[in-house]
């Protein structure tokens, strides 16, 4: 069964005040909200099992996304009384995703990976997407060799917000509130996390400028 988690539970402040009364996932996109596009998108690409995670108006995503049933897809949800981060949520959410493999994107990028589903070596713990760095991150996050992923090096890439993960990334995790970025990293010394290179379309939905931007775009028949 092809699991896969979408990171919904931020509070959105740099989308402020767009974000004061809505849940940034929920903010339109081509005409509809960012999170149906996500849910339409792991339909098609075969995902079922589907965990979003919430925490700020929280109530606004369970009522527009339900059981899932009208994406094709079963949806749970992992309550959070306040933002986990990344790593946190991902963690609480582990009941629900343990596979050999799972997917895990941000509620608030837009992308047009197909999200097939990657064949990792066992050695491998993780599997990033990774981009040309956009204007706002120019500094980018890692460094690819065109097998592995490395914490420091030249050219660096940006990370998508799109990886896949075994469970076994987060077995020495503790619940609580913790980032994902520090696991990442002291896997990547043991050379255990893969990726690849993607040159198609992505767009961090992150301020209103950028919302703006990326339906402008839309409109305009560019994407």
């Amino acid at each position: 069964m092809m699991r896969a988690m979408i990171l919904a539970a931020g509070r959105g402040e740099r989308m402020r005040p767009l974000t004061d009364h809505t849940p940034k996932p929920l903010l339109r996109v081509d005409g509809k909200p960012l999170l149906g596009h996500h849910l339409q998108r792991l339909a098609n690409a075969g995902y079922r099992e589907i965990v979003i995670n919430i925490a700020h108006l929280g109530e606004q995503i369970r009522a527009y996304v339900g059981d899932g049933s009208a994406f094709g897809l079963h949806v749970r949800y992992s309550e959070e009384s306040e933002a986990l981060e990344t790593g946190g949520g991902i963690f609480r959410a582990l009941p629900w995703l343990e596979d050999d493999l799972f997917l895990v994107i941000n509620g608030d990028v837009w992308c047009d990976h197909p999200l097939t589903m990657p064949t990792l070596p066992r050695a491998l713990l993780a599997h990033l997407v990774l981009i040309d760095n956009p204007a706002h991150h120019p500094q980018g996050d890692f460094f690819f060799d065109g097998r592995r992923i490395h914490p420091a090096g030249e050219p660096r890439f940006t990370f998508s917000g799109i990886g896949w993960y075994r469970p076994e990334l987060f077995s020495h995790c503790k619940p609580g509130r913790f980032p994902l970025a520090p696991l990442l990293r002291e896997a990547m010394h043991q050379g255990q996390v893969g990726g690849e290179y993607y040159a198609g379309i992505w767009r961090d939905v992150g301020t209103p400028e950028r919302l703006a931007e990326l339906n402008q775009l839309l409109e305009q028949g560019m994407f």
